[in-house]
């Protein structure tokens, strides 16, 4: 089915930071460290921020679009290597970011005529339709931008904030932290230039620490790729499958509270429970929404896989700053029986897996990540993957805080899961405790999804 999004493009500019005379306007470059090299030639990680207001076209771009250019420009003087691009030198043994004062980010604006509320509502949508609302990343075997930026106002009503950004330079908490600069100064007005520290960035490379020489272990993976372009920086292309739909789904902090009694209840009956089955909000929403998933998937594999990614910032010996810049994720892998999971006991059986897997990194967030690059190129290759999930984002993140001075997002929706597969979580818009889960689905497997989640709440 042709999507129903059709979109015009209006303008195509370049946005410069503020220019400063505290900055250099000399060529500057940034080293990338293991945990950017690892997602070297990922496909870029795409967001979208949707904003009711009720302006017309006309005050959209004589109001709304003026303020978010000018503080964008405020925003790139503090995140200036967001302007840059990404350079494999010849010499190098490595990539690297290169970029100067003078470099600028790309920002797309364009018009839809589609229904605001249709794309931002808990309705199921065709994936496809979204995809207008991101701008391209282009890459080459040679260079790769660093972030591009797309504003998309709607006929009927609102805007939405679309973003596509480098894998191997920004993680979520990175790409959050500079959505939320942006719209804290756009908020502000004026020629503010002042970030509160927690959104202040850290680009100070020399925190990450690299004793196990992952750094040199991932560039030469990526240099032994085939073919002659063993340094290229082209992202990979994965494609959208045909008919999938976008749905999202709710867990309400009392019905999260109900499940961990329920889960709580059957572990207490098991006399062999062993180690303690931490609860967390999060354990609680990727057990339960995995034990539905087992439910409606059609896999081969008995085994399944729950691959969660996991801020490592707090976690590494020493600590990384709260607000360091760029990549610093490590990853745990639940495993489970497919019939345990489709057991009665299926969704403490799901927790207690992802409680041990979470418990492992206490013996060192990077144990094992040698293998980590060698893990994705195969996961990469033999995709479709029966069995294997991955989790993308975090309720920690406070996306529903991105307010450029109109309010909280009405929905923040990640484009790209629909290539990856990955389940979106988040907070609710609410702030009330409870977790959104958004996924990319066939839609018969989506209807048969959401009939699952719904009795599976019902009966708590």
């Amino acid at each position: 089915m042709a999507s129903n999004n059709s979109v015009k493009i209006l303008e195509v500019c370049r946005v410069t930071p503020l220019p400063s005379s505290l900055v250099s306007a000399t060529p500057s470059s940034l080293p990338l460290t293991f945990f950017d090299i690892l997602w070297l030639r990922f496909p870029p990680v795409e967001r979208v921020f949707f904003y009711e207001t009720s302006s017309t076209n006309t005050s959209f771009m004589d109001s709304i679009l003026p303020k978010l250019k000018h503080s964008l420009s405020l925003t790139l003087h503090h995140f200036l290597p967001l302007t840059g691009t990404f350079a494999w030198p010849q010499d190098s043994l490595k990539p690297i970011i290169n970029y100067t004062e003078n470099n600028s980010v790309s920002l797309t604006v364009a018009e839809s005529n589609a229904n605001f509320y249709h794309l931002s509502g808990n309705n199921f949508v065709e994936a496809v339709e979204y995809h207008p609302l991101v701008p391209d990343l282009p890459t080459s075997h040679e260079q790769a931008p660093v972030l591009s930026l797309q504003v998309t106002a709607f006929s009927n009503c609102g805007f939405c904030i679309g973003i596509s950004a480098h894998h191997a330079f920004l993680d979520g908490k990175s790409s959050t932290m500079f959505m939320k600069a942006w719209a804290h100064l756009c908020k502000l007005g004026g020629n503010a230039l002042s970030l509160v520290p927690e959104l202040t960035p850290c680009f100070d490379r020399m925190v990450i620490k690299d004793p196990a020489g992952l750094e040199s272990i991932y560039s030469n993976g990526w240099l032994n790729q085939d073919g002659p372009h063993n340094k290229s920086l082209k992202a990979w292309e994965l494609k959208t499958p045909p008919g999938v739909v976008r749905g999202a789904f709710e867990l309400t902090r009392t019905k999260l509270e109900k499940l961990g009694q329920l889960i709580t209840g059957i572990l207490e009956e098991n006399t062999e429970q062993g180690q303690p089955v931490h609860l967390s909000r999060l354990t609680l929403t990727f057990a339960y929404t995995w034990v539905c998933l087992a439910k409606v998937e059609a896999v081969r594999d008995n085994k399944l896989h729950l691959v969660i990614n996991v801020d490592a910032r707090s976690r590494l010996e020493p600590s990384v700053p709260g607000n360091y810049f760029g990549n610093c994720l490590t990853a745990c892998i639940a495993i489970a029986e497919r019939n345990e999971l489709l057991g009665e006991k299926g969704v403490a059986v799901a927790a207690k897996a992802i409680s041990e897997a979470i418990r492992n990194l206490d013996d060192g967030v990077l144990k094992g990540a040698e293998k980590r690059l060698s893990l994705l190129l195969t996961l990469k290759k033999d995709k479709p993957c029966d069995g294997v999930h991955g989790i993308a984002g975090s309720p920690r993140f406070e996306l529903y805080n991105t307010d450029f001075g109109w309010g909280k997002p009405t929905k923040v929706e990640m484009i790209s899961i629909d290539k990856s597969g990955a389940i979106r979580v988040s907070e609710t818009r609410d702030g009330a405790g409870g977790i959104e889960i958004g996924m990319v689905l066939n839609k018969h497997v989506m209807e048969e999804f959401a009939s699952v989640f719904a009795k599976g709440l019902e009966i708590l």
